[in-house]
């Protein structure tokens, strides 16, 4: 099945474009740990127990910059996108999520519900791996690069004759150190993941995340999309090792339209393409402020995202 902008919900879509952006969340005296480039984070207490709130933003970034334009609705469409994963990748791994329902999270954040609707989730507290864990069964991005000019993906050998594009003989592990100042963050080897974490947890999670890219991709193939990468982020509780943050959304995932796959260069992807090609257009320098998105580039992201959440999910985003 070819994928149009043409097979969306238009009037979803018109109900999410004609709501403001919401780019900043504002709840008073509960505690804020930090912004990140989508989501606001917050300390709260469930059951006499430290627990966090994720609410995310309909902020975008692109270069490494939040943009002073948001994307309406999209981070309702990123929570409820990652709420699908958790429940069916629950089997492999145990998840932080304590519920997204806001009229069961705590009582202080109630007067606070308009904010926190469809994009917030409540979440068990855990230390977080400093690593992100990332799985490719296709060849793109950084591994392209880094393939082109090695023949390998974060140190693993890979076939001569690779394009742009190509799937991999088997899905690889391929870990990136978690950047500490918003930037890039970098590829490293599977034995610089053992030197950071140790050997017995850098298996442990080389293992969880190959087994929920090989499940999370063979139900994207059946709803006509590739996975050609994603990334998680784990933590560990007293009770063990936890599936954390997002997952496999279009900001932290490659989502490509299977019936449209040519390897031999870039594909078309379920992300925020539309905006790194205006911003390119014109000729940004990439520097701080960022400028703001023309109606037609948000609208064109907005469609993107809910069409990957419509294919995914089966199912229309309740607005």
């Amino acid at each position: 099945m070819t994928i149009e902008t043409s097979d969306c919900d238009w009037l979803t879509r018109e109900r999410f474009f004609a709501l403001p952006s919401l780019l900043k969340t504002e709840l008073g005296p509960i505690p804020l740990i930090g912004r990140g480039k989508v989501r606001d984070l917050y300390a709260v207490r469930v059951a006499d127990e430290d627990a966090l709130l994720l609410v995310a933003t309909d902020r975008i970034s692109a270069f490494d910059h939040v943009l002073a334009s948001g994307i309406p609705g999209k981070g309702k469409i990123l929570t409820q996108i990652s709420l699908f994963w958790f429940d069916l990748l629950s089997d492999i791994v145990p998840n932080h999520l304590i519920t997204a329902d806001v009229s069961q999270f705590p009582a202080e954040l109630q007067p606070f519900a308009d904010q926190l609707e469809g994009r917030s989730m409540l979440v068990k507290r855990a230390q977080m791996f400093p690593v992100e864990c990332v799985a490719r069964g296709y060849l793109a991005g950084s591994g392209w690069k880094e393939y082109k000019s090695a023949g390998t993906v974060c140190g693993i050998a890979l076939p001569v004759g690779l394009q742009d594009g190509s799937r991999l003989p088997q899905p690889i592990f391929t870990p990136a150190t978690k950047s500490q100042d918003g930037q890039h963050d970098e590829n490293i080897s599977f034995e610089a993941t053992e030197s950071v974490i140790g050997a017995e947890d850098a298996a442990e999670l080389r293992r969880l995340t190959l087994a929920l890219y090989a499940k999370a991709a063979a139900h994207a193939e059946a709803r006509g999309l590739i996975l050609a990468d994603t990334k998680f982020e784990f933590g560990r509780t007293s009770h063990g090792i936890l599936l954390g943050d997002e997952a496999l959304t279009p900001d932290s995932s490659r989502f490509w339209d299977k019936a449209l796959w040519k390897p031999g260069g870039a594909q078309p992807s379920f992300d925020k393409q539309f905006v790194r090609d205006y911003l390119e257009d014109i000729r940004w320098n990439k520097q701080a402020p960022a400028p703001a998105l023309p109606d037609d580039v948000v609208e064109r992201t907005q469609a993107k995202y809910l069409e990957a959440f419509r294919l995914l999910t089966g199912r229309d985003l309740k607005v």
